[in-house]
């Protein structure tokens, strides 16, 4: 019983992917970075609960150009 409900309230990795319109890879590696919140390992998966918000990508930076 309790793992059914422990599944109702998480997302797999592929999931959060699909959700957030990023990759399987990226949404990898902000769980090992540990960018989203009350994600948890589980073995070799992930479990991402189903309200965390996708990171902001901080792999770009806006660069301002003054004329």
């Amino acid at each position: 019983m309790f793992c059914g409900v422990f599944i109702m309230n998480y997302l797999t990795t592929k999931q959060a992917a699909e959700k957030w319109n990023i990759s399987l890879r990226r949404v990898q590696v902000l769980c090992e970075q540990g960018r989203i919140k009350g994600a948890v390992r589980l073995g070799w998966a992930w479990a991402i609960p189903k309200d965390a918000e996708k990171p902001a990508d901080l792999r770009m930076k806006k660069i301002k150009i003054e004329e």
